[in-house]
Parts: C-alpha cells; sequence; structure tokens
C-alpha cells in the first residue's frame, strides 16, 4: 500500500513528521480516486492512480501552483506527488468546501486571473483535459493553435474511436475555416484555468470561490467562459461581475460554440456516442456563421 511513502513525502515536503492514521474514501471524480488522509491534527487531499498517469498528477500540481501565484482566486496548495505502493499519488491541502458562496467575487476574480498574460499561446508543458492529452505547444497565432491542438486532436482521436465520417468530416471543413470566426478579434493569451466547469467550482467556509482539477494554460479568455456555460450556466452576478472588470468582446456568443465544441468532442471521445448530438449542433451552427 501507498500510504507511508505519502506520508513520508508529506513530511518531507512540509518540514513536520506526519503519520497519517485515517484513510477516509471521498469523491474524487471519475478518474481517480481520493481520500482524506489525517493523522488527527493535519489532513490533507489525496489522489491515486496507476503509476503511469504520474505526469498528469506532476502537471495539475504545475497547473495549481501557476493559478495560485496570480493571486485572483483561491486554488488548494498543491503539497507533494510522485508514486509510492505502486500507486502514482498527489496530495493537496484539505479544503471543506461547500456549494454556495460569493459569486460576485468569483466573476471579478476570474477576471482579474484572465489579465494573468504570456506573450504567446499554450504552456511550459502538456497536460490533460479529464485523461485526454492536451498538447500546449507554444504558439503566436490562436486560431490556428485552437485548430491544431484543440479541435484538430479532438476530430483525430473521435476519428480513431469511429465516429461518424460524416461528424468528423464536418469537423474538418470546420478546422479549415475557423480562422474567420477570429476577423478583427485578437485574443491575448490569458491565464485559463482551462476546464472550468462548475463542477470544478465551490466556496470556502468564509465563502469565497475556489478552483480546482485544472487544465491550466494561455489562450483565449473566452475558453474558460464558454466552459462555465456548457453544463449548466453559472448564475448571472457572476458574467455580470465579470463584465464589469473586463467585458467580453461582442463576438463571444459565436466562438462560445467552438470552444463549447472542444469540451463536448472530449467527452464523445470519453464517454461515447451520448455526444454525437450536441457536436452536430455546435459543428452546425458554427459552419452556418462561415457560409
Amino acid at each position: 500500500m501507498p500510504w507511508d511513502g505519502i506520508a513520508a513525502a508529506i513530511s518531507e515536503a512540509t518540514g513536520r513528521p506526519f503519520r497519517g492514521r485515517e484513510k477516509v474514501p471521498v469523491s474524487g471524480g471519475s478518474i481517480n480516486t481520493a481520500y482524506r488522509f489525517t493523522d488527527g491534527a493535519r489532513a490533507y487531499f489525496v489522489k491515486l492512480n496507476r503509476p503511469d498517469v504520474q505526469e498528469m498528477f506532476l502537471a495539475e500540481q504545475d497547473g495549481l501552483q501557476e493559478l495560485a501565484a496570480a493571486g485572483a482566486l483561491r486554488v488548494p496548495r498543491a503539497i507533494a506527488s510522485g508514486v509510492a505502493g505502486e500507486r502514482a499519488f498527489l496530495v493537496l491541502e484539505w479544503m471543506t468546501l461547500q456549494g454556495r458562496g460569493n459569486w460576485q467575487a468569483l466573476g471579478e476574480g476570474l477576471a482579474r486571473l484572465h489579465r494573468v498574460t504570456a506573450s504567446r499561446h499554450g504552456w511550459h508543458r502538456d497536460n490533460t483535459i479529464g485523461s485526454t492529452p492536451q498538447p500546449n505547444t507554444w504558439a503566436e497565432d490562436w486560431p490556428a493553435f485552437f485548430a491544431e491542438h484543440r479541435l484538430g486532436l479532438q476530430l483525430q482521436l473521435a476519428e480513431a474511436r469511429g465516429a461518424d465520417p460524416d461528424l468528423v468530416d464536418q469537423g474538418r471543413r470546420l478546422q479549415v475555416e475557423l480562422q474567420a470566426l477570429f476577423s478583427g478579434y485578437r485574443p491575448r493569451p490569458s491565464l485559463l484555468h482551462g476546464d472550468l466547469w462548475g463542477g470544478n467550482i465551490a466556496f470556502d467556509h468564509a465563502r469565497r470561490p475556489v478552483l480546482y482539477d485544472p487544465a491550466v494554460h494561455f489562450g483565449d479568455r473566452e475558453c474558460d467562459l464558454a466552459m462555465t456555460e456548457l453544463f449548466g450556466r453559472l448564475p448571472d452576478v457572476v458574467y455580470r461581475a465579470y463584465d464589469a472588470v473586463w467585458p467580453r468582446d461582442a463576438g463571444y456568443t459565436v466562438r462560445r460554440d467552438l470552444y463549447q465544441l472542444y469540451h463536448v468532442l472530449n467527452h464523445f471521445n470519453l464517454f461515447g456516442a451520448a455526444y454525437d448530438g450536441q457536436a452536430r449542433q455546435l459543428m452546425g451552427r458554427l459552419l452556418a456563421q462561415l457560409h
């Protein structure tokens, strides 16, 4: 079992001996198993998976540190990661979270996060969106980056998965023509959470917003905003607060479909044909805008 190794990693990272006594299973999503690991005085959130996914945990740790350094919104502190007892692990600060809190602070903080920019789009390392590889090769041109490393990769995976050729063909047409969706719009390379649906947002005991499970990169800020509207829109106050700090571009509602398509195709590739119809609907609307 990995627990002695994890306790040793916590001790080394914190500079204080930790001898975990209790391991309580908690919800960790569909990809990892997760536990509350405590010695009675201190507690940590521990994710476990196969040893070959260690890079995924290292990238998540890096992403949380990048978001924390921005100082815009709270994220769990990353403590340690590694492999112990033939299990990859990631240790995070334990936080008691709730589903309701200061939504206005979330909108304002998200706009401040997006004000943190880089000179190019991408990131210093690849990571994952869910369990799907997410390449982050640095690029000057955002539409080209998105066409190749986001939409193009998902279409390639869908084709390999046996998707209907018509679905893939529609996506390829969109991939070739999507530059036209950016006429007069040049997005800054903003720091993005990257997987910002409602399930990755919560609030701490002081009602402050907390983000977790990121897929960090620098890109168009509209990507994060579009994701918040895909699986159940956030309260209106979030968007009003965001726009008060940094108003969205008028073309957002069109590009929202493009950015949501990336995640819908990823869900198709991860979970199957239930997402086929939604992907076709988004592609149809986007192609109609281009012709």
